[in-house]
């Protein structure tokens, strides 16, 4: 009779074992993960809104933008909106500092991007080559992503889309009157 009892409670250990190490394997095995959808980013994942500005709202932003993306940039420099769009700089020359100021004329283009016509320029007294002073900066200066200098075509292009925007918003530029005070730009905000 005393095998019966040791036969039955061996027979109950391993049925008890089997299920422990069942359940532990069950507990213990991973999460099978599913693959997050993916969608093709369009136009229906941003909805937009229509935005009209003055230069002077505009001059705070730009600048308040500038101090964050170029802030550890060796060279400090600023934008003011007048009648045209102000370049302020310096230029190291030797061991002086030269005051920079270019002049540029904005034009709104149809995909939304803002093209900077260079105007004019002064360096001190010194009259050096806008393709010169144009190529310094865009090797000197710490400029945004989107921000494209081209020294030879005497102008400074702006993807508005490639600027770096909290919350992934997107601009596009509608207006760009400076002389009429006339801003308009579209804020596409991702709802993805």
């Amino acid at each position: 009779m005393k095998n019966k009892w040791k036969l039955g409670f061996l027979v109950l250990l391993g049925i008890n074992l089997l299920i422990a190490i069942i359940l532990f394997s069950f507990v213990t095995a991973p999460i099978k993960d599913k693959e997050p959808v993916k969608t093709n980013t369009s136009s229906e994942d941003y909805v937009s809104f229509h935005v009209k500005s003055n230069k002077y709202d505009l001059n705070r932003l730009i600048n308040h933008y500038l101090q964050e993306e170029a802030a550890d940039s060796p060279i400090e420099y600023k934008v003011l909106l007048g009648d045209e769009v102000e370049l302020y700089g310096t230029l190291p020359f030797f061991s002086e500092k030269l005051k920079l100021k270019l002049t540029f004329e904005p034009s709104a283009q149809k995909n939304g991007d803002l093209i900077l016509k260079q105007q004019s320029m002064s360096v001190g007294k010194l009259h050096l080559p806008i393709s010169y002073v144009l190529n310094f900066i865009r090797e000197k200066y710490k400029l945004p992503k989107g921000v494209e200098i081209r020294p030879r075509d005497h102008l400074v292009y702006i993807h508005m889309q490639q600027l770096k925007q909290k919350s992934d918003l997107k601009i596009r530029v509608d207006k760009f009157n400076l002389k009429k005070d006339d801003i308009a730009f579209t804020i596409l905000v991702p709802v993805k």
